[in-house]
């Protein structure tokens, strides 16, 4: 019964935000932020522990004020995302690319990637809009002749009913989804995409499975995903960590360089290393945009030991 009023608030969701004007839209999901931060529930509260280690690692001495404004301004970031989420299927796709910002840095490294014609991973965060970031790209690579679609992965939601939504939505936008629960057969889909010259995003700040790769993120221990790595060394595509943010009237987005992949030493400390590079590209995106983060959960050592 729960699942099912899930998923029936989703659909409702979907048609009920497109159908008011973005303005009052907007303003609703602003006071349920303010509404969720006020109640100070669990994702709150790490939210707030998630953003007082990124203002320590770049440097910022804040009040305990400044840090709960601060993850108010992170709900209202995450509640913003929501919105867009529900109306981008019914945007204009023309605008929505006009509204990124225009000086995308580092082009470039993507356009070298695809020249190899190795394939392109990008890994993100849980920043900004990622499903803008990759409308924006989709349509890029269109722009360049390139096959118009990305591939991307997407954790299994509870009901399946929910989780096709989700699937019809992305695909809706040019994504081709795979089920992160696919196994062998998703790693070797995505290998062949890759050998296709197609591009890969990954969200990569969060490991779900209990495995992963430790680093140093933002000066403390904490495990990501060994899947970039892996995809990289064994296909030789070009891994690109991805930035995203908001921006006062639209998104911002930066391409990192790639990351070098090191071949002669065992693979287990080549994805180390590889993991590593990909953590040092996201905590500067992290430490310039930390309230875009929206990390409700925790990803540091010492907080999943808690949890």
């Amino acid at each position: 019964m729960k699942d099912a009023l899930v998923d029936l608030g989703y659909a409702f969701g979907w048609r009920a935000v497109r159908a008011v004007p973005g303005g009052v839209a907007s303003g609703v999901f602003r006071a349920g932020a303010g509404l969720v931060a006020r109640r100070g529930g669990a994702g709150a509260r790490q939210l707030r522990a998630n953003l007082g280690r990124l203002f320590e690692h770049g440097g910022a001495r804040v009040t305990a004020e400044e840090l709960d404004a601060a993850t108010a301004a992170g709900l209202r970031s995450y509640a913003r995302y929501w919105c867009e989420a529900f109306r981008l299927p019914g945007m204009d796709p023309g605008a929505l690319h006009a509204a990124v910002d225009p000086a995308v840095a580092g082009v470039a490294h993507l356009e070298t990637a695809l020249a190899r014609g190795r394939g392109v991973i990008a890994a993100l965060t849980h920043s900004g809009n990622w499903d803008v970031a990759g409308v924006w790209l989709v349509r890029a690579l269109a722009e360049r002749g390139e096959p118009a679609s990305l591939v991307t992965v997407a954790e299994r939601l509870r009901p399946d009913s929910l989780y096709n939504r989700f699937v019809a939505y992305r695909e809706s936008l040019g994504f081709e989804v795979l089920a992160v629960d696919g196994g062998a057969r998703m790693v070797a889909t995505l290998a062949a995409r890759l050998r296709q010259n197609r591009v890969v995003c990954l969200v990569a700040d969060r490991e779900l499975g209990g495995g992963g790769i430790e680093v140093d993120l933002c000066g403390e221990p904490a495990r990501l995903p060994a899947g970039p790595a892996q995809l990289a060394r064994h296909t030789g595509a070009a891994l690109l960590p991805f930035g995203c943010w908001f921006t006062p009237t639209g998104w911002g987005l930066r391409f990192h360089p790639p990351v070098e992949v090191p071949h002669a030493v065992a693979a287990r400390k080549a994805d180390q290393v590889t993991t590593q590079a990909m953590a040092d590209a996201f905590a500067l995106d992290l430490t310039e945009h930390p309230t875009d983060w929206h990390m409700l959960q925790p990803v540091w050592s010492a907080d999943r030991a808690v949890r």
